[in-house]
């Protein structure tokens, strides 16, 4: 059977025994299917059930990409009690739609508008509170640091740096950064910290909400600078057949050398090479334009069709409490968004909570605009990066896209 209908299969199975579970029954759906993060919650189900005997569970666990679209028929068909997601855009496009239970009333039950106050902001639309995060992260650029000193190199802080850090890595026959784009996000990122760095964190967000056209000037610069990247061949090739977890032994293998990802990544590096696993900032491109960070949130929600909404509740409470997060995100190695919870003394975790300190954030690009619009931006990224000629037809496609979804005239 292949992947794909392996996938469906047991998502249709999933939904047949979320419609038919008993009452008492908590059905719960997560996208956590990496090792570590399924690990994680494996083990909190485990102790949400002794704190509870009486609720029994019922936990599935799906692949990120075919979740993303299964959840969109779940929460209007058959949904479980509760659903993973994200913060952001991702959450309010389900809060428009009536998709979603307002949770608002745990929120001022236990505290939660201080407790989790670093993500507020991101779970509020209306005034109210749609769900409980309980990880958020950093990105940057993660980099084998034996390949740099082989080279002669070290940590670029500048974008003049940067370029020449990866002409040096290129002369020497490695690709100087690994990348899977297969499933278009991690192209995203790259169009975020662009952006970021040249135009800075406000004009980014506009742009995600639909007020800036794609043809804008200073969008087309972006490219510009993206193109002294694609252009001289400094990503991994291929790179559109692989996911982002298939470019990764490219990185362990010493034939790629940095990779701009999410920290979720630090719970895959071999135990040989861990220690040779370094982290920096992503360059500055322009000086005087504020730092401008992606932060995503992870999230757990109720659905407003859910049959066991009760038993939910309190699942999302306990996932708010400082020791349940502190758990988890010792695991997979990302920060508590609980301000109680202290963060794993590690050494990635470590710079990421002091860069994130003192950095406006983003979500990320997929999940601060539409996911309509997000599609079709994606696609366009990664269409440059195989084909950067084509970059006046993408910036028109994308344009053209983003006044039908926002309704521009």
């Amino acid at each position: 059977m292949s992947f794909f209908r392996s996938l469906m299969s047991g998502i249709a199975v999933s939904a047949m025994m979320s419609a038919s579970a008993l009452a008492g029954t908590l059905v719960i759906n997560s996208d956590q299917a990496d090792p570590a993060p399924k690990r994680a919650f494996e083990e909190v189900i485990e102790q949400f059930k002794k704190d509870n005997p009486d609720i029994e569970i019922q936990f599935n666990t799906f692949e990120k990409e075919g979740y993303k679209t299964a959840i969109r028929n779940w929460l209007t068909s058959e949904p479980p009690d509760v659903v993973f997601w994200y913060a952001g855009n991702r959450m309010k496009t389900f809060v428009d739609r009536g998709l979603l239970e307002d949770v608002s009333d745990l929120w001022s039950e236990h505290g939660l508008h201080e407790k989790l106050s670093p993500a507020r902001s991101s779970m509020t639309i209306d005034e109210k509170q749609w769900g409980i995060p309980y990880t958020y992260y950093q990105w940057g650029v993660y980099y084998r640091k034996d390949v740099f000193e082989k080279a002669g190199l070290k940590e670029p802080k500048t974008w003049d740096e940067f370029l020449a850090v990866c002409a040096k890595l290129k002369a020497d026959g490695i690709a100087p950064i690994a990348i899977g784009t297969k499933y278009l996000w991690t192209a995203a990122g790259w169009f975020d910290y662009l952006n970021m760095r040249v135009n800075g964190l406000d004009f980014h967000i506009e742009l995600m909400d639909g007020k800036v056209p794609y043809t804008d000037p200073r969008v087309r610069e972006v490219f510009d600078v993206w193109k002294q990247l694609v252009e001289p061949g400094y990503y991994l090739e291929n790179h559109a057949s692989y996911s982002w977890q298939e470019a990764q032994p490219f990185l362990y293998n010493g034939k790629a050398a940095m990779y701009l990802i999410g920290n979720f990544i630090t719970p895959n590096f071999p135990d040989e090479i861990r220690d040779q696993m370094g982290f920096f900032q992503f360059p500055i491109i322009k000086e005087g334009v504020g730092i401008g960070e992606d932060a995503p949130t992870d999230t757990v929600h109720i659905p407003a069709k859910a049959k066991n909404k009760e038993d939910a509740r309190k699942f999302l409470a306990y996932l708010s409490e400082k020791d349940v997060q502190q758990k988890i995100n010792e695991t997979i190695l990302q920060l508590p968004v609980n301000v109680d919870a202290k963060a794993k003394d590690d050494p990635f975790l470590n710079i990421g909570a002091e860069m994130l300190s003192t950095a406006g954030t983003a979500q990320f690009y997929d999940r601060d605009t539409t996911p309509e619009m997000a599609k079709v931006g994606m696609k366009g990224f990664q269409e440059f990066m195989v084909k950067p000629d084509r970059v006046d037809k993408i910036l028109k496609r994308i344009e053209k896209a983003r006044k039908r979804i926002f309704k521009v005239k």
